[in-house]
């Protein structure tokens, strides 16, 4: 674990908002010279704490319309059918991520769709099919408001 001050912190909060942005636009904006802030971006990646940059598409915007959040229940639970479950829902490309989690089901997963009749083709001929699922329980997404984390 390394140990962050209130300078690393506000880098944080800042790349968290804008990825992209310079060491010399986040030095000028938390008081650092352009290679101070680069040493300090550059010890918070190689530590992990910046465990990498991502792009974010708009989902609507390239087609994919709905959105829709799966809670699965597996009929089996041992240690190799939750891999073998595991390694067949990340082979479908309509599945955005896949949450192990500890609650009513054992995995929570979001899944794009270009539209529900769509969705419903992915759920029925993809998902449903594959190994030990059991309990199936989906919400559709009606609209979304990004938050940042709690820095």
């Amino acid at each position: 674990m390394i140990d962050l001050d209130d300078t690393d912190m506000e880098i944080l909060r800042l790349l968290s908002r804008d990825a992209t942005l310079k060491a010399s636009e986040v030095g000028r904006r938390v008081g650092l010279s352009q290679p101070a802030a680069w040493r300090r971006i550059k010890r918070l990646t190689e530590s992990g704490v910046i465990a990498g940059r991502r792009l974010d598409l708009d989902a609507a915007a390239i087609g994919f319309g709905v959105t829709v959040f799966l809670g699965v229940k597996l009929a089996t639970k041992s240690r190799v059918s939750l891999e073998d479950f595991e390694r067949a829902i990340t082979a479908i490309p309509e599945v955005q991520t896949v949450e192990h989690v500890l609650g009513l089901y054992d995995y929570r997963l979001r899944v794009v769709a270009r539209d529900l009749a769509d969705f419903e083709r992915v759920l029925r001929r993809r998902i449903m099919t594959l190994p030990s699922v059991g309990n199936v329980e989906a919400n559709v997404l009606l609209s979304e408001e990004q938050r940042p984390g709690p820095l």
